[in-house]
């Protein structure tokens, strides 16, 4: 299986505006787009292996960022991605007015506040530097989660999983929040107190779960596997779906990511 990094701003899809992708029921080549770490490891262990098992070859890309794999997806230069939760991929949709669909949950890794300069949440401070996603959606989470540790109050009446800095309230902590794109996050730890770290992003920098101050819990940020809506029919996302809930998947999943949000229909608890 070939494996691809795309660090940088997708270099061009010619796709006519408007077009509509054709859809083959015969597809035996699969193209899976999944953000660096876990997601990846997940399709290089398991899901290519079933696939294969099926007859089909299947191609890697990772992704650095958030926003090019739907995208990418959109266009057709790749047939799946692995990377989102729900709130993310639907305000993703609602703004560039994308066809995309869910069509099953993967295991996902909470995020987490990690030590940066401080070791223990007690000794937050005024003036302490907390770095936190600058993406949208996962800022909405960081906040959450800091809500939660006491550190800021949010405005009572909004959406929480669109929460920005425009609703804090109150800092009760007098703490300074840094923005960061969330690749970035496990490198600023040196540089900053404490650090909000998502949890693929944390794995892949090889920082334990077991070390993070305070984990979320929220199912509503557990991560899809997501299609193209015209395709989510068609023989082949069948497959890629009992893929990932295969036996094999979840009892390797249960092995090899201990600790993290397991999908709903899997009846586990987390």
């Amino acid at each position: 299986m070939r494996r691809t990094l795309l660090k940088l701003p997708l270099l061009a899809f010619a796709v006519l505006s408007g077009s509509v992708l054709a859809i083959d029921a015969n597809k035996k080549e699969i193209v899976i787009g999944t953000t660096v770490g876990d997601f990846a490891d997940m399709v290089t262990e398991s899901v290519k292996p079933y696939l294969e098992q099926q007859g089909y070859s299947v191609k890697l890309v990772e992704f650095t960022d958030y926003v090019i794999p739907n995208i990418a997806l959109a266009e057709g230069a790749i047939d799946v991605n692995c990377f989102q939760h729900q709130p993310y991929l639907e305000s993703f949709i609602k703004d560039r007015q994308l066809e995309l669909s869910p069509i099953t949950q993967v295991p996902t890794g909470p995020m987490g506040i990690y030590s940066g300069k401080l070791p223990a949440l007690e000794q937050v401070k005024s003036g302490s530097k907390v770095a936190i996603p600058n993406d949208p959606s996962n800022q909405a989470r960081a906040l959450l989660m800091l809500a939660d540790l006491g550190w800021i109050t949010l405005k009572a009446d909004i959406d929480p999983l669109k929460a920005s800095e425009m609703d804090i309230v109150d800092n009760n902590q007098g703490i300074k929040l840094i923005l960061l794109e969330a690749a970035q996050l496990p490198r600023a730890r040196q540089d900053v107190d404490f650090v909000v770290i998502n949890g693929n992003y944390a794995v892949s920098s090889g920082i334990a779960f077991t070390e993070g101050l305070f984990l979320e819990r929220s199912y509503d940020f557990i991560n899809w596997v997501v299609v193209r809506s015209a395709d989510k029919d068609a023989p082949f996302v069948q497959d890629v779906m009992a893929a990932y809930n295969s036996d094999a998947f979840k009892d390797y999943a249960l092995k090899r990511f201990e600790g993290y949000k397991y999908p709903a229909s899997w009846q586990l608890t987390p």
